[in-house]
């Protein structure tokens, strides 16, 4: 007899439980079951006689409202349509600024006139990560430091850490960044667009207000008692800076031990009528390249009559009674500058333009001095004979400079001929009869153009064989240093004498090897040397063998 758990509803107590030793699975039942597509809780029934782990029935119309509301839930309405592509701001901000016009005021300090200075600024606002910029537009000859004040950064608004936002900036307002106060004054256009796009009011625009010390400068200067120059020294300052007149002039030096002339620059500045003698050096002029011949500086032109010799070498502003200007240099005169006589020939275009400007008068045609004829330029080199140390082409670079240089070399020649030699059988032409029996091989190297000789070994005669001339180019008699001609292959020829550097040999015979050479380049070799190397190898390759025992062979190491 079994008992049914299910029908007693015993207290869940200690005493009162029981382990059901029949029971054999112990898995979790499930909670969620699937109805129509859909994950559903299954709720437990606490009437009698149904199981707990089914699902509670639904009614019908928390079913349909199920089924209608849940659609557009998941997936969204079929109205709605695909979500536009996600723009990181990095990339939809990127070169997207705002510019604001602000000034701040600097307290002038030790000044009776001045109490403070009104500087404009540039507030650039980069909307792609929050930073700002702030520039001072540069003023020329202002003498403070200007440019960019402070480097593009997040600005901290205040001591909690928050930092600046663009909602925080409009006109008007005060910009209160590392101590300093920016009050704004306008925007650009780009600016002023996009804030009244994100639904911000600006204010009206305000003017810059003027700085008290530039507002002082444009009055009318008070009346002195002083007889006022002719000359405005701060006009010049203002107005002339940087602006250089440049002539071009010989300067005769006759008057020293060595009699020259050397061209020179002169320089005249319009900001204090200083002028400066520049040397104009040339390559290879044996001249030490000194830059400056004059330092930059006033020059008098004419003095205050002294009652008494000045002991100074210096002169003062109270003992010059005029100074150099500019309508003192003209061209194809000559000036005296400090003792030294400059004759003016040419100048740039600035300065062309400056006295057809303002001196019209003053005529700026150039003159142009006939060039002087160098002699050492026009002689000739004269190369001395040659020594014979060395080759030809060795020796001329000791006379062309004074730190020689290898001779070119055809680099393309080389590599097609490498390895590619012409022997030839010779006997000495000598008057001495103990040259008579002597044999040599010559050979002719095509790559380099060198020829060499070995003299072969002959039994009993009293003379060591082995090298008799080393690997080098050998010169045809009668030849010049200066045009040096060369054995080649076309004056290689049987029955030929060869003269290599006071020794004749005499050509007997040549390798098959040379015959087929010269057959290929017939069109460059001369008709005698074909011929008689053809009756030569022709008549000894009809012989069955040879008489004399003059063949040609490999010189040995």
């Amino acid at each position: 007899m079994s008992w049914n758990w299910n029908s007693h509803r015993l207290p869940f107590l200690p005493g009162y439980t029981f382990r059901d030793v029949t029971k054999s699975d112990y898995h979790r039942s499930q909670t969620l079951g699937y109805r129509n597509g859909y994950a559903l809780s299954r709720r437990p029934n606490v009437g009698i006689g149904q199981d707990p782990l089914l699902s509670e029935q639904l009614r019908n119309q928390e079913f349909s409202k199920l089924t209608l509301e849940t659609a557009d839930i998941t997936y969204g309405p079929f109205e709605k349509s695909l979500p536009d592509e996600f723009v990181p701001a990095h990339v939809a901000l990127d070169k997207k600024v705002l510019r604001f016009n602000a000034y701040f005021e600097e307290e002038v300090r030790f000044s009776s006139e001045d109490v403070c200075r009104v500087r404009p600024v540039i507030i650039y606002y980069y909307l792609e990560d929050d930073s700002m910029c702030i520039f001072e537009p540069l003023v020329k000859n202002s003498g403070i430091p200007q440019g960019k004040r402070l480097k593009r950064q997040r600005l901290p608004k205040n001591e909690r850490g928050e930092r600046y936002r663009w909602k925080d900036l409009n006109i008007g307002m005060d910009l209160e960044v590392y101590g300093v106060k920016y009050h704004i004054t306008q925007c650009d256009a780009f600016t002023k667009e996009f804030m009244e796009s994100e639904g911000m009011v600006l204010n009206d625009p305000q003017p810059m207000p003027v700085d008290p010390y530039c507002k002082t400068r444009k009055k009318v200067p008070k009346p002195c008692h002083k007889t006022p120059s002719d000359v405005d020294r701060t006009y010049q300052f203002l107005n002339m800076d940087r602006m250089v007149l440049r002539f071009f002039a010989m300067w005769d030096n006759s008057d020293s031990l060595y009699t020259d002339t050397m061209p020179v620059s002169i320089q005249y500045y319009l900001v204090d009528d200083t002028v400066e003698i520049r040397e104009v050096h040339q390559p290879n002029s044996g001249r030490y390249p000194f830059p400056v011949l004059m330092h930059r500086q006033r020059l008098p032109k004419k003095l205050k009559p002294q009652p008494f010799p000045s002991c100074v070498l210096e002169v003062s502003k109270d003992e010059v009674d005029e100074y150099f200007s500019p309508k003192d240099f003209k061209l194809g005169q000559t000036i005296r500058l400090l003792g030294r006589q400059l004759f003016l020939q040419d100048c740039d275009g600035f300065t062309k333009e400056y006295f057809d400007k303002n001196h019209p008068d003053v005529e700026m045609e150039p003159v142009i001095e006939p060039k002087k004829v160098d002699l050492l330029q026009d002689t000739e080199k004269e190369i001395p004979p040659y020594n014979g140390f060395g080759s030809l082409e060795d020796s001329l670079q000791n006379c062309l400079s004074l730190i020689p240089e290898p001779p070119r070399h055809n680099v393309l020649k080389m590599l097609e001929n490498h390895h590619k030699v012409l022997r030839y059988i010779a006997r000495m032409d000598s008057q001495n009869p103990d040259d008579e029996g002597r044999r040599f091989i010559l050979s002719y190297f095509l790559s380099d153009d060198m020829i060499s000789i070995f003299e072969k070994p002959t039994r009993n005669s009293g003379i060591m064989a082995g090298k008799f001339l080393e690997k080098t180019r050998v010169p045809k008699p009668g030849c010049t240093v200066d045009h040096p001609e060369f054995y080649s292959p076309a004056d290689l020829a049987i029955g030929a004498t060869v003269d290599v550097f006071s020794h004749r040999f005499v050509l007997t015979d040549a390798d098959q090897y040379v015959l087929t050479y010269l057959e290929s380049i017939s069109s460059q070799i001369p008709c005698q040397t074909l011929e008689s190397m053809r009756q030569k190898l022709g008549t000894r390759n009809n012989q069955p063998g040879d008489q004399n025992g003059d063949e040609v062979a490999e010189p040995s190491s």
